[in-house]
């Protein structure tokens, strides 16, 4: 008897160590459908939610519970976090943190806001965002814009630990929300917009301590590659893949940025996210692959080594950013049942791989407007195998420099940004919000300067010729790589989804609509206007018995930056200054917090 206690005090011991507690108070936490106790509501970024008091028959009935003003207005991103009695939420620079009372009607428990220099600001590429915080372990964790990880006490808002992550004067920043895995946080850095190599670094949970760092790009001790044991469509990548497709060091200021979101397969203990843009979007000047640019990435939890990774776009010429969301589910395709990620690329084409191998099972575009590549080379025989076709008419680099490449479609802000999608296993189809955008791309030699925009191309943007609508909500069938149903929205779709077990999937407009549309079929099923333009993303939990909806309203980002910074140039925002130049029309700066609730219960 004293040997198996002794066994199981050392298996308990061994378990504290690794931080496998905090995992499965997450994993706990997570299967209760009350809570939205992630920033990505589940590890497999699933944003589904099994509770259906709210369903395609009522949803109609829905109306504002209670409301709360943030006091920032900037471009709010994200959702609030829903832990018990309690609701944790972040803002846009400062980053406040506000930790409400839901037995109150959202009265502030706690408030935490941080003291930054504002000379951040200017360095933030498209607008202030911040994507929203995380939970574990009795804390909550913020990433604030300087790159300060900062670990809270969940009851009190009190400071336990905090961690500079990057350097604003380099141009390092902060927008994303922070993943718990085991015993560490793990955060990305933003920032390619001026010459930042991206990276995804763990910290201890409990101390802030370093666990390790994986660079994009880099010597294989950097990127954390195993030249022998890290595959790229099943063949070993080889040695320094991180730097042979550079010129020179261009590598060290090579973007690949790392500023979307992080899931996680607990089964197979591996973390999946995406790298953006290579520095700079002039093409002609970073000639090769760019690896590992634009790439999706598999890496060990504990180690941070790299199992996987796939280049989705290879020498990128449009400013693509790979960083969108992974979606991890099991379906069957080809008659096999496999546990597979997709990807919905803002290249246009949506990703499904097999997230054990990395096998690159199909590649479709998801918008018809797609134009820049005719297709992913699905041939293996081929030497072109899993690269995109591109078009010499769309090819920015082929045009050479200071030449206005015409008519690409999408934008440079994508098919799809950040905004995430949703996916449900009761229709097992992907909901997904689109901008149905096309540009012209001017590119120009640019020198390097730490802490300087290092950009080298002028764009503007417009909705497809012959057509007025930005964006659509679209329902993707990932197995086959097909669109099921369609709904056009005047502006982009810039508002993350959630698909709940009521047959109702909630997304939010430019303009501010709130909007519900039946999961099946895309019937438009209900719509409220909120304060201001939406681009945070629908969450929804339980208290006390009644299910609600609530969501971020404060218009920004990217599409909205013209009216959160004030910027009139039509050419300023990276380019999306003119092409949403109308969206002052329907809305303009607010920050608001809308909860919802079917009216009468």
């Amino acid at each position: 008897m004293r040997k198996i206690l002794l066994m199981s005090c050392v298996a308990a011991s061994a378990l504290m160590a690794n931080g496998a507690f905090a995992n499965e108070e997450l994993i706990t936490l997570q299967k209760n459908a009350k809570n939205w106790a992630l920033p990505t509501g589940d590890y497999s970024n699933h944003r589904f939610s099994e509770l259906n008091q709210i369903t395609s028959k009522n949803v109609k009935d829905l109306v504002p519970a209670w409301t709360f003003s943030t006091g920032v207005l900037r471009g709010h991103e994200g959702n609030p976090l829903v832990i018990g009695d309690v609701m944790y939420f972040s803002t846009p620079f400062p980053n406040i943190v506000y930790a409400l009372d839901l037995n109150n009607d959202g009265k502030i428990l706690w408030k935490y806001e941080p003291k930054q220099d504002p000379s951040v600001i200017p360095v933030m590429c498209c607008d202030t965002v911040t994507r929203g915080v995380a939970y574990a372990d009795g804390k909550i964790i913020l990433g604030q814009a300087d790159t300060t990880l900062v670990a809270l006490d969940a009851k009190t808002g009190s400071v336990v630990w905090s961690v500079k992550n990057g350097d604003p004067a380099k141009g390092e920043t902060n927008t994303s929300a922070p993943q718990v895995v085991k015993g560490n946080v793990l955060i990305g850095i933003s920032g390619g917009e001026f010459g930042v190599r991206g990276s995804v670094t763990a910290y201890d949970l409990k101390t802030g301590k370093k666990a390790w760092r994986g660079y994009s790009m880099g010597p294989d001790s950097d990127t954390l590659i195993d030249p022998e044991k890290t595959t790229a469509l099943g063949k070993p990548v080889g040695p320094n893949s991180g730097t042979n497709t550079w010129e020179g060091d261009q590598w060290k200021i090579g973007g690949g940025t790392t500023w979307g979101w992080i899931s996680y397969d607990p089964e197979l203990n591996l973390v999946y996210y995406g790298s953006g843009n290579p520095s700079t979007w002039n093409p002609t000047q970073r000639p090769g692959d760019n690896r590992w640019s634009m790439s999706i990435w598999a890496r060990d939890a504990d180690s941070g080594k790299v199992k996987w990774i796939y280049q989705m776009t290879p020498h990128d010429e449009w400013d693509y950013d790979g960083i969108n969301e992974m979606v991890l589910t099991e379906q069957k395709i080809g008659g096999k049942e496999r546990k597979i990620l997709t990807h919905f690329d803002r290249n246009g084409f949506g990703y499904t791989l097999d997230r054990v191998t990395g096998e690159l099972l199909v590649a479709e575009k998801y918008d018809p407007a797609v134009n820049w590549a005719t297709k992913v080379d699905m041939d293996k025989s081929s030497k072109s195998y899993g690269r995109p076709l591109v078009v010499p008419e769309f090819s920015t680099a082929h045009g050479g420099e200071d030449v206005n490449t015409k008519g690409i479609c999408p934008a440079a802000l994508g098919s799809k940004d950040e905004q995430p999608s949703s996916y449900s296993p009761l229709t097992e189809l992907h909901y997904v919000p689109t901008n149905h955008v096309c540009m012209d791309y001017e590119p120009f030699r640019v020198s390097y300067t730490a802490g300087q925009p290092y950009v080298g191309a002028t764009l503007s943007m417009y909705p497809p010729k012959g057509e007025s609508n930005m964006g659509n909500f679209i329902a993707w069938d990932a197995k086959v790589g097909k669109i099921v149903w369609s709904n056009k929205e005047q502006f982009s779709v810039w508002s993350g989804a959630l698909a709940t077990a009521g047959n109702v999937v909630f997304y939010g407009t430019l303009e501010g609509y709130l909007k519900a549309v039946d999961a099946k079929t895309g019937e438009e099923l209900y719509k409220f206007k909120t304060p201001s333009g939406i681009i945070g993303n629908v969450m929804t939990y339980e208290h006390k018995g009644k299910q609600y909806v609530a969501i971020l309203s404060g218009v920004g980002g990217w599409a909205g930056i013209g009216l959160a910074a004030g910027l009139t140039d039509p050419n300023a925002g990276l380019g999306a200054v003119g092409g949403y130049a109308a969206l002052s029309n329907y809305t303009s700066l607010g920050g608001t917090l809308t909860v919802f609730a079917l009216h009468g219960k």
